[in-house]
């Protein structure tokens, strides 16, 4: 038998504050919570815009500009920023370019639609995709170079394939596959070939006749697409390929260029994804070197970056192969040099290292895993020191030199406040507080953080009480999770005034649980999900809501579950592999079984079909549709392009065939999201809180909490 004990005993400190609230305090209403009217309760922070020097960061002033800030005085001077790659932009597909005195300059004017336009480091030349071929354009005569001719609806050049769009180079990147060299003197990029990659296909209803949208997408098990990294020579326009086969079964992440340019260093993993080789690729010849390895028995994230040291003394990157995030230092060769941070604590991030003083700053989740703290060491790993202050979260924006740093921090309980901390950790200035002046008349919801132990694991559990809260009432609960695996809910930062507020009125009790895998563990948690999701995330919910049940104020048969995404899966997940403890859910654009999913994100976890048939039935939903006692609420755009419709299509299928009960609803265009369908996005969230009123609540819906 598991045993399951919490680090918090008795009624919580909260739930006494709650229970033993103000009466004179006022009620937010529903404009102040759903349509974001708060004047008077929050002010917006200034926004940071970088640093004009060491001591003196920059601000945007709307309309007025930019203004740069002393730190120590706080004195503002208005300020002109300098030519940057936001100056380069695209108006109705064509691209535009803004000089030093602000004056737009028409460069493309075309039919055709140019993609990504991206200024090179000195400031010369903009790259860019159009008809899925590369593009290089002078910017002082207008000359366009055309670096590519192969482009076509299977093969593309510097425009991404979707899956390496979604999973490895990232959203932000918008497609974008190429890189410029920091002398400006060579543009890398990937080459695509989809032709192998089963299309997909997704129909619109629009019209009299609809239509059909395909996109090319590698399930677990399919054929990827097959890529080659080449790496253009603007002068001549000539590419050169590097040392890679393109036919081998691989992936490659985001490439990295040495400082001086003259090296490529491009990562590649195995189509297992547990054995990683960063090499550097010579540009004039595509010879390549290794300069990095690390393998592991379960997966292997990509390296965000590559942090290297002046003189050719060696680079420094982050890594989770002791089982958590920390920082190493390596000669030029790959050979290890030290690990400078240690612990079961995880690094998020390199800020900035100081060769000359030999200290790293960065990142981390140290003294409590459901905040970020700023950190200082030695190059050697001695002096570990934290330069953040207080019970808070905090998010920095740091001078060039490290000497400065503007922290934006915050808990569960207190608004975001701005301030400036000098590299020692000494407060220099508070800049602002978002707590308003009328804040405090209002009653806000109060939210705890507790830790329930689960198998050893300090599970991080936030709960929000009502505002009336009554120990000797019974109050409903509804969870709110994503779930994936290093993807946590819970952290200690202020959430605003948002919905939950709401339900903090009326009588619901608001819960976040992350389990073993979320990234509060390390790497080391999130090994457990290898090879058969779902496991251990539907196990420890399941715990810490049996732990929530037995407390005298839990009504143990309301207890709901809502997610999207990874956290749809993990809802569908709950009311079947966990029916015995969850009783509703709500769950939005689900994957239900990981066949059905992308191959880069399913086989990073699951490894391929044949090589793990038992983990995929395992973890889809239909394994456990016995289980299932009702009140599931399916929900999913129809041209989603993510997480297919195909999913919650298969599911509904299933559940028809066991005559079980549900609810379902589509959204016609909805992608993965339908936001930009304002009406619709409206409809989604007030049947979401037609289902909490009626379900957990038992009561009408008010007229005030409806969109």
């Amino acid at each position: 038998m598991r045993k399951t004990l919490v680090k918090a005993a008795g009624l919580s400190v909260f739930a006494l504050m709650v229970l033993n609230g103000s009466a004179q305090l006022k009620q937010l209403t529903g404009e102040q919570i759903f349509q974001n009217k708060t004047t008077g309760l929050l002010k917006d922070l200034p926004v940071i815009a970088g640093w004009k020097d060491d001591t003196h960061y920059i601000i945007s002033a709307g309309k007025d500009g930019h203004k740069s800030v002393d730190v120590i005085s706080g004195k503002e001077e208005s300020i002109i920023l300098p030519v940057k790659s936001d100056n380069v932009y695209l108006e109705k597909n064509d691209i535009f370019f803004k000089d030093a005195g602000g004056k737009a300059i028409q460069l493309t004017k075309t039919p055709d639609e140019e993609k990504n336009p991206t200024l090179s480091p000195d400031a010369t030349r903009i790259a860019f995709t159009r008809n899925n071929n590369l593009f290089v354009l002078e910017i002082a005569s207008g000359k366009e170079t055309q670096l590519s001719t192969d482009g076509s609806d299977v093969v593309y050049n510097g425009y991404a394939s979707w899956v390496y769009y979604e999973e490895i180079l990232g959203r932000p990147s918008k497609y974008k596959a190429f890189w410029w060299s920091p002398d400006s003197k060579h543009l890398a990029y990937m080459h695509f070939n989809d032709s192998k990659v089963p299309m997909f296909p997704l129909y619109g209803a629009d019209g009299q006749h609809g239509y059909v949208e395909e996109t090319r997408y590698p399930a677990a098990g399919d054929p990827n697409p097959e890529v080659k990294i080449g790496i253009a020579d603007i002068t001549t326009a000539q590419t050169v390929w590097s040392d890679f086969n393109e036919k081998d079964d691989q992936y490659f992440g985001t490439p990295f260029w040495s400082p001086d340019g003259k090296k490529l260093w491009q990562q590649w993993m195995n189509r297992g994804q547990d054995h990683l080789f960063v090499y550097a690729i010579d540009p004039t010849n595509g010879s390549k070197t290794a300069v990095y390895e690390e393998q592991q028995k379960t997966w292997i994230d990509w390296l965000d970056d590559i942090h290297f040291l002046a003189n050719n003394k060696g680079y420094i990157v982050v890594s989770d192969k002791s089982g958590w995030m920390h920082i190493y230092q390596y000669d030029m060769n790959g050979k290890p040099v030290k690990q400078i941070t240690d612990g079961n604590w995880t690094v998020k991030d390199i800020v900035k290292i100081d060769e000359k003083k030999q200290q790293v700053y960065f990142t981390a989740r140290k003294e409590n895993s459901a905040r970020f703290d700023y950190y200082v060491v030695g190059l050697d790993g001695k002096n570990l020191k934290r330069l953040t202050f207080g019970d808070y979260t905090h998010s920095v924006e740091v001078s060039p030199n490290a000497t400065y740093f503007i922290t934006t921090y915050s808990n569960l309980n207190t608004p975001k406040k701005m301030a400036v901390v000098d590299n020692k950790g000494k407060l220099i200035r508070e800049i602002a507080d978002s707590k308003g002046d009328d804040y405090d008349k209002y009653q806000t919801a109060k939210t705890e953080l507790i830790r329930v132990n689960v198998d050893g694991f300090d599970l991080p559990v936030t709960i929000i009480y009502p505002n009336n809260f009554d120990e000797h009432k019974k109050y409903p609960v509804f969870i709110s999770i994503y779930g994936g695996p290093n993807a946590g809910t819970v952290y200690d930062s202020y959430k605003g005034i948002g919905e939950y507020q709401w339900w903090a009125k009326e009588d619901l009790i608001q819960v976040a649980i992350d389990h073993r895998g979320s990234g509060h563990f390390g790497k080391a948690g999130q090994n457990y999900l290898h090879r058969d999701l779902s496991h251990w995330e539907i196990h420890d919910y399941s715990e810490v809501v049996k732990w929530l049940s037995a407390k005298p104020y839990i009504n143990k048969d309301k207890v709901a579950i809502s997610g999207f995404s990874y956290g749809g899966y993990t809802t569908c997940m709950a009311l079947t592999r966990g029916a015995d403890v969850f009783k509703y859910g709500i769950a939005g654009g689900s994957v239900t079984d990981w066949h059905l999913y992308d191959s880069h994100y399913t086989e990073r976890y699951m490894d391929t079909p044949a090589e793990n048939p038992e983990g995929y039935k395992s973890s889809a939903v239909a394994t456990y549709l016995n289980n299932y006692k009702g009140n599931l609420y399916i929900i999913h755009g129809t041209m989603d392009d993510n997480v297919h419709m195909q999913n919650s299509i298969q599911l509904i299928g299933a559940l028809q065939d066991k005559k079980a009960d549900f609810q379902m609803a589509f959204y016609p265009g909805g992608r993965h999201g339908w936001r930009n369908y304002p009406d619709r996005w409206k409809h989604y969230n007030n049947e979401r809180v037609k289902y909490i009123y009626k379900n957990l609540l038992e009561k009408e819906v008010p007229q005030e909490a409806m969109q």
